[in-house]
């Protein structure tokens, strides 16, 4: 399959999504007024309908649709060409490409319809806007000062937090947003602050350099943060054109050719893992040799000329098919479902309704006592689903816990072999010499930071399985419960109207399914936003950024960090103990290591002891936000069906409703939304004929 897509055509792309979320959204919204309209009418009439929660639903899911964006974050190591990379995918010299990694912040680059920066700071200070030259010379410091402060191990802004850069340019208009992460191989705390973003984002882009093929920073990064965990990652090795310019004869094409294979085996020999999705090998989906400067050069003299040779339109074609043949119609479809949903609920009440309108008082009553022993089954059904949550939540909560402490106990057990690689350079001398200790003590704690934050990431990686495997679970079980509960649902309405509902074989299964089950089940994400609050993402339920968020304040490493404080000095009295027989290398680096489990392994059980119940609370809080959330729909249905019918008595107790007005406005109610749904499954078809 060929993936070369110029500019122009990408952008294009991008602006069919964004014209079809436009529709979508438009369509959801006149669909939420006119439910909401009809049950204000309903108080004056034959009493409301009961569909509050898919006013609410509905609401939330057209506002999400109208800000959609396709949020891509961008990683790399330091001097990697990030920078030039972004602008030549933007298409102008936007972000400085020379400031020093020290001044780097995290910056989220996103349209705007005037230039500016807003500057967002740590501890709920306010945030700053500034002009771009404002920016760049408050936030960047000259080369000696950055190189000071890495050495000190500090950073330059401690109190920022992140930039936004609002710019009017095409490719954001359409609907992309970038996030730009300080280098991955700066400090561990820049690491985990770009980890921060990786869920909250739809791809990332690892930018890589042709003349250093995968180095030991960029492989332990992929190994511990991105391997496993069912990421979308495109990889760009950039600067792929200086393999020629490192040629002794660049014009030597047999030598060029020799050249680029073996680099190319070598990255496939570190890259292959990573381009696997569902057993199927996408590598030449998800790996572009790109040469930014020279993109960037061409767009800078014409924003429109192609890019063939750089390796952007293989790049910008394989993005586009991610972004719109599979994102894009995922959020589609979810859009579509909760339409359909909407639909069939108010098409379902009013069918309900019709029917009553003709039953006097008493016969109204008596149909509503003979169907409260089906809303007990109903309420029982709900019952029995959030007890297996709880049930597995008590499970999970207590398993990853231990296996989170059994981990931790068995470090010592491999200590000797995995901490070897993340030792700094060892020279004896630095032990006893009081001026060089210092720095020998800062590199050491920097490795054992390094060492703990992988095993930590490790960890995370198995309990995310742990996870994923749970809520597949309860979305099986969600369709199971959603089923029984439907088919009460349909005896009610047999009861109710004396009809018997017969099955719609051409409808979609999810039609059939209540509310809150599709929602269980993660097909209507799009109507509920983020319950964990995180800030860039407008997604449904998210258990990893809700486990993400919760652990993230446990403060492993910082405990871990603080043992090593303990430990250092036994280490280090250990070191210069050794005497000058044992000056070699090689003898004092294994030296070195057994002093370090030595001390370590004593403060093990403390760590496993004191992290047990954080990470307990952490994992049953993720199941705790779900069941909250499955109750209270269930609950709102529940409460609904019965208001449904109250309201109709209510009315009929205090007036005489006219059937034949009546029954014309719940049909072109009926008929509006029904309208609206269609008009989405239009908008949804075409959509996928576009670009199909």
């Amino acid at each position: 399959m060929s993936y070369k897509v110029e500019t122009d055509r990408f952008l294009k792309d991008l602006e069919k999504v964004a014209q079809a979320r436009s529709e979508v959204s438009t369509s959801l919204g006149r669909m939420a007024q006119t439910i909401e309209q009809a049950e204000s009418q309903g108080k004056q009439t034959s009493g409301g309908l009961g569909l509050e929660r898919e006013i609410e639903d509905i609401k939330v899911a057209s506002k999400n649709l109208s800000k959609g964006v396709f949020r891509l974050l961008v990683l790399g190591d330091m001097k990697r060409g990030k920078s030039t990379f972004l602008n030549a995918l933007i298409g102008e010299n936007l972000l400085p490409s020379d400031v020093n990694p020290c001044t780097a912040l995290l910056t989220v680059l996103r349209y705007g319809p005037e230039k500016k920066v807003t500057v967002h700071f740590k501890d709920g200070k306010s945030p700053k806007q500034l002009d771009f030259k404002s920016f760049k010379q408050d936030y960047t410091i000259d080369p000696a000062e950055a190189k000071r402060l890495e050495q000190e191990k500090k950073q330059a802004f401690p109190d920022v937090d992140y930039a936004v850069v609002e710019y009017p340019l095409p490719l954001l208009e359409k609907g992309v947003e970038i996030v730009d992460s300080p280098g991955l191989n700066d400090t561990e705390a820049r690491n985990e602050l770009s980890l921060g973003y990786i869920n909250n984002c739809h791809a990332i882009l690892f930018v890589l350099r042709a003349s250093q093929p995968c180095t030991l920073g960029e492989r332990r990064y992929l190994e511990n943060y991105i391997k496993g965990r069912g990421l979308s990652v495109f990889f760009l090795i950039n600067a792929w054109d200086q393999v020629r310019e490192s040629l002794i004869d660049p014009d030597d094409t047999e030598e060029l050719q020799e050249s680029e294979g073996r680099l190319r085996q070598v990255f496939k020999a570190n890259l292959a893992e990573y381009c696997v999705v569902d057993g199927y090998d996408i590598y030449d989906e998800r790996v572009f040799e790109v040469s930014a400067i020279k993109a960037l050069r061409r767009r800078m003299k014409d924003a429109s000329v192609s890019l063939e040779g750089t390796g952007f339109t293989e790049f910008m074609g394989a993005l586009n098919t991610f972004l719109t043949k599979e994102r894009a119609i995922s959020e589609m479809r979810q859009a579509r479902t909760l339409a359909r949903q909407a639909s069939n609920r108010v098409c379902e009440a009013i069918d309900r309704r019709i029917p009553l309108l003709e039953q006097n008082v008493k016969e109204l009553k008596e149909r509503i006592n003979s169907v409260e022993p089906e809303f007990n089954k109903l309420t029982k059904i709900g019952d029995e689903f959030k007890q297996e949550i709880k049930a597995i939540r008590d499970s999970k909560a207590r398993g990853i816990a231990d296996s989170f402490r059994t981990y931790v106990l068995n470090l010592g057990n491999t200590f000797e072999t995995d901490f070897m690689r993340y030792q700094p350079d060892l020279r004896f001398g630095d032990f006893i010499d009081q001026g060089k200790r210092q720095r020998f003590e800062a590199g050491l704690k920097q490795a054992f930071e390094q060492y703990i934050n992988d095993k930590f990431s490790a960890w995370t990686l198995t309990a995310e399985q742990e996870m994923n495997a749970a809520f597949t679970q309860l979305a099986k079980s969600a369709a199971t419960y959603g089923a029984s509960y439907t088919k009460v649902t349909d005896k009610i309405t047999e009861k109710l109207t004396g009809k018997k509902i017969s099955a719609d074989n051409t409808t979609l299964p999810e039609d059939n399914s209540p509310a809150w089950a599709n929602w269980a089940m993660g097909l209507v994400s799009l109507a509920s936003g983020n319950i964990a609050g995180a800030a860039l993402m407008g997604a449904g339920f998210n258990w990893k950024n809700i486990l993400l968020n919760l652990i993230a304040v446990i403060g492993i490493s910082v405990t871990v960090s603080a043992i090593f404080g303990i430990i250092l000095g036994p280490i280090t009295l250990a070191m210069v103990g050794l005497g000058v027989g044992l000056f070699q290398a090689d003898q004092a680096r294994k030296e070195l290591v057994k002093a370090a489990k030595k001390e370590l392994v004593k403060y093990l059980p403390q760590v496993a002891q004191e992290q047990w119940q954080p990470i307990h609370d952490a994992v049953k809080e993720c199941f705790d936000v779900y069941e909250r959330e499955v109750s209270d729909r269930i609950n709102d249905d529940i409460k609904s069906r019965k208001a449904e019918l109250d309201n109709l008595l209510q009315q009929k107790e205090s007036r005489e409703i006219d059937r034949k007005t009546e029954l014309e406005r719940l049909k072109k109610i009926e008929s509006d939304v029904s309208s609206e749904s269609q008009s989405i499954e239009s908008v949804y078809q075409n959509f996928l004929a576009s670009v199909g």
